[in-house]
């Protein structure tokens, strides 16, 4: 099963269009994907073969995930959601421990976005999230993604209290990524209710000062125009 995937997926494989996605993803040298190596397959057709081949085995599964290729592993990924949403509690717990496992293949944004949530978080609904705490302090920058993305699960829920704790811990952290991350869940916390805006109003009341340009301005996008320009001016003073 493994090699007939693979061949489908390199049968799909358009050169102009990996040459777009090695510059959109950052594959330099010292760029976030550096080294990251496409084949050039829009994520519609990965869907398709991911449909296609929805029962390939957890072992084919993580070895698609160690490929070099980018697509391998975006396919394997939506596989493994696809396979989590489907299955019983042995296989969740199965395929939650594959990925942790795995972090190190889980290595650009769109991975992340893509299944984190879907994963860890889901899993996790119902059980203690020390993890994500662990994995936000992480020297990785994919792993400290996961940790906040994975909330995004829990806000789906109107549980807002690990994003926030999450937020503070990595306001200050380098990378740009991380900031826009933050600001993400942050905005999808406000927009969900009431309770969520007032949620993030008094985060915002306390930290925006200490956020990123960036993160501030993700946080507070969905906010009506008069509460965007009290807190863009409220941040003015912070200057990352």
């Amino acid at each position: 099963m493994f090699a007939k995937i693979t061949k489908e997926l390199n049968s799909l494989a358009n050169k102009n269009q990996a040459k777009i996605l090695h510059g959109f993803f950052k594959t330099g040298p010292e760029q976030y994907g550096e080294g990251d190596i496409f084949l050039g397959i829009k994520v519609p057709a990965q869907r398709m073969v991911a449909s296609k081949f929805k029962n390939l085995s957890l072992k084919d599964a993580e070895d698609l995930l160690h490929s070099k290729y980018h697509e391998h592993r975006l396919t394997a990924l939506i596989i493994l959601v696809n396979q989590f949403k489907a299955g019983d509690e042995k296989l969740r717990e199965k395929i939650y421990k594959l990925y942790l496992k795995n972090t190190r293949w889980i290595n650009n944004w769109d991975l992340v976005d893509l299944s984190a949530h879907y994963i860890i978080g889901a899993y996790l609904l119902d059980k203690p999230r020390d993890l994500l705490y662990k994995l936000a302090k992480s020297k990785m920058l994919w792993e400290r993604r996961i940790a906040i993305i994975s909330t995004y699960a829990f806000i789906r829920a109107f549980d807002f209290k690990d994003t926030l704790k999450l937020s503070e811990l990595l306001l200050g952290d380098k990378e740009d990524l991380m900031h826009k991350a933050v600001g993400w869940m942050l905005r999808e916390l406000g927009k969900k209710s009431a309770i969520g805006e007032k949620e993030l109003t008094s985060f915002l009341d306390k930290y925006a000062l200490a956020m990123s340009r960036t993160c501030l301005r993700y946080a507070i996008e969905r906010l009506d125009e008069e509460k965007r320009i009290y807190y863009l001016n409220l941040g003015k003073g912070q200057r990352r």
